[in-house]
């Protein structure tokens, strides 16, 4: 039986209509009266973990699941040892760098050295400053990152951006994206090699889902 962890927020509803596509129903999960984390498929051929988006390849590379439906982002931020499948083509959003509308930074390289950006993607934002050649001091923040800038302990921000709706309503603009993400399929690499639970087909059911036009 396949194990799926599937990510709480907002890749959740887009993935549960995935599954539902190729035969795997787990809607009880967007059920407001649902306190379970772990629940089977109607059929009994697969189960499925509720779990915060960032543990979902920590779920998958460890091996309590097989398969899990992530964001790209998490995926660059953790590095984790799991096999990227598929790009599913759904939840897409950005990773940018973000500051004031009043500040007086317009590009990246503008940014002051030895500044504070503050970012809950602590790897991927010095990563990025680092390619740069841009000493700053990153701020890990895990809560309200705009906060950052508006409060003056950081110049700058790095986080996930849909429509910058957030951004405006709280008078930040972009200056530039580190990279785009979407939702991906990700597998145990050695549950993939040896196809446990007919991973393989799953795969390709997924596979012609996605390249399906709509």
């Amino acid at each position: 039986m396949l194990t799926f962890a599937l990510p709480k927020g907002a890749l959740l509803v887009d993935s549960i209509r995935l599954l539902q596509s190729v035969g795997l129903d787990f809607s009880a999960f967007l059920d407001s009266s649902n306190r379970q984390l772990q629940i089977s498929d109607p059929t009994n051929t697969a189960k499925a973990l509720l779990v915060r988006a960032q543990d979902v390849p920590v779920y998958v590379e460890y091996g309590q699941a097989q398969v899990g439906i992530v964001g790209y982002d998490v995926l660059r931020e953790k590095k984790p040892k799991v096999a990227n499948l598929i790009d599913l083509k759904f939840g897409q959003c950005r990773l940018s760098v973000a500051v004031k509308e009043s500040s007086p930074y317009r590009r990246t390289v503008e940014l002051p050295p030895h500044g504070r950006v503050a970012s809950k993607f602590v790897y991927c934002a010095r990563e990025h400053f680092h390619n740069l050649n841009m000493p700053v001091e990153i701020v890990p923040l895990y809560g309200s990152v705009e906060l950052g800038p508006i409060t003056g302990m950081s110049e700058a921000i790095v986080d996930l951006v849909s429509t910058g709706r957030t951004l405006r309503e709280n008078g930040l603009i972009e200056i530039e994206v580190l990279f785009e993400s979407t939702a991906y399929l990700i597998a145990h690499p050695l549950s993939y090699r040896l196809n446990v639970g007919g991973l393989d087909r799953l795969v390709e059911q997924v596979r012609s889902q996605i390249l399906t036009p709509v």
